[in-house]
């Protein structure tokens, strides 16, 4: 049983998804949820928290601004 590839939740739908170079959809379980993940990125709603700076602060590339 050692040479079973392991069963992983679907990012997606958290059903089951088969780990293994056989899934070429892996670590989704289908076509659909990779796609359904890929539409999500393509429409930014995955993002990295952030604070948000304080209005008076500059912005733009940190070699222009002065010190």
């Amino acid at each position: 049983m050692a040479d079973q590839a392991p069963t992983v939740r679907c990012p997606s739908c958290s059903g089951p998804s088969l780990f293994a170079p056989t899934n070429r959809f892996r670590p989704f379980c289908s076509e659909r949820c990779r796609r359904i993940d890929l539409g999500a990125w393509a429409n930014e709603e995955f993002r990295v928290p952030a604070q948000t700076p304080p209005a008076d602060e500059t912005f733009g590339d940190p070699r222009t601004q002065q010190d």
